[in-house]
Parts: structure tokens; sequence; C-alpha cells
């Protein structure tokens, strides 16, 4: 069931757990929203540039794995994470060739959220806040980079309705 309140509901600090609220939230919406697509709905494609909805969840994943990495072990990735992730990351042609099962791709994030809510049940408010900078000078924190997860997943949940109502008038 899906909840619709933002409050801390775990073993976090006050700023982390509503975070983490905000974080649930989207993911739970994202969930309910593809948990009965069928395969051809998933790896469907409406064109030949453009992205399955599968492609797009395993996106979702790859860029929360980054923002873990980033903000939990203050890096980039290193080759053989870029390795794996570099193709939903960047949604490039290998990506359109994605063809899995609802459950792998709920399942692939499920995994990636878990290591999230373990790593943030360590973190305090002021780690949110910390201050660091891109290799270009831009000033950021862990805040906007945790803010950009859910946003990034919103995003993506439109085009996924988008694509499906698109994949059914082709029918």
């Amino acid at each position: 069931m899906i909840d619709y309140r933002i409050k801390n509901s775990g073993d976090f600090t006050p700023k982390v757990g509503e975070l983490v609220a905000m974080l649930e939230h989207t993911r739970a919406v994202t969930l309910e929203e593809i948990k009965d697509f069928s395969e051809q709905e998933l790896n469907g494609l409406i064109d030949k540039g453009s992205n399955s909805i599968g492609s797009l969840l395993l996106h979702i994943a790859s860029i929360e794995f980054v923002h873990q990495v980033i903000s939990f072990e203050g890096r980039d990735l290193n080759e053989t994470e870029l390795r794996k992730w570099k193709s939903s990351l960047t949604l490039d042609q290998d990506a359109r060739k994605t063809k899995n099962t609802v459950n792998y791709y709920i399942d692939k994030l499920s995994k990636v959220r878990e290591k999230t809510l373990l790593h943030f049940k360590g973190c305090s408010d002021d780690w949110l806040l910390e201050e660091k900078k891109w290799e270009n000078g831009v000033s950021y924190n862990n805040y906007y980079l945790w803010f950009h997860v859910f946003e990034d997943e919103i995003n993506h949940r439109g085009q996924i309705r988008m694509i499906k109502r698109l994949l059914l008038k082709k029918e």
C-alpha cells in the first residue's frame, strides 16, 4: 500500500527520514504503475530510436547506483561498474535490446534500493548538507544528489506512461 505522508518511518535522522519517505513514495508509485505490465509492454519500442519501459527501469536503478557511489563512497564509478551500468546509464542502443520480465526489473530496483536504505541508516542530517564540488567547480550537496534520484525517477515514470499509451495505440 502506498503511503501518502512524508514522515520518518525508520531508524533515520529527521531529514534523512523525510528524504527516504520521498524516495520510497516515488518508488511505490513506479512499482504500482508497472506491476501488471506484460513483457511486450516492458520491452516494446515505439520506434527504433526510443527506449523501452524496461530500459527506463534499469536506467532508474543505474542512476540510484551511481548516486550511491558518489555520495556514500565519495568517488566515481570504476571500470567494472561502468561496464556493468553504462548502457542503462546512457540509454544507448544496447539498452534498447533489453528484454526481461517485470520481476527482473523489480528485483534490480529493489536490490539497489536495499543498499541505499542500509547506507542512509548511518547518515546524519549534516551529511545531507555537506558541500562538494564537481570537477567543473560547480557546488552540490548530498541532499541534491538524492533529490535528483527521485526527480529522475518521476521524470522517467512520465515517459513510461507515455510509452505504454503509444504501444497500446499500435496494437
